[in-house]
């Protein structure tokens, strides 16, 4: 089973490669998460080049089964953030 990383070892993992403190390490991601989040908000693609894109998906109305009673039920439209990997990183991950 892989390990997965978590948003302080992110951070430290950064912080360490960049030689800036965790604590500014910390902003400066939270501060990208939100603008990533506020566009999004907002219905527009965030593109990071050599890496991938977020973005808005609609998910059409459907028709489920509530599991306790085995009745059909909808379930509304919504809309889900999604991402698409780049090439770049495509690549990057098939190599490892």
């Amino acid at each position: 089973m892989q390990k997965g990383m978590q948003k302080t070892e992110f951070i430290k993992a950064v912080a360490e490669r960049t030689g800036i403190s965790q604590k500014e390490t910390k902003l400066v991601v939270d501060a990208a998460l939100d603008v990533i989040a506020e566009a999004l908000k907002g219905g527009h693609k965030v593109t990071l080049t050599g890496f991938g894109t977020f973005e808005v998906r609609q998910r059409q109305e459907r028709e489920g089964v509530n599991p306790q009673t085995r009745e059909k039920i909808k379930i509304p439209a919504t809309k889900t953030p999604g991402f698409s990997a780049s090439s770049t990183l495509k690549d990057a991950v098939k190599g490892a």
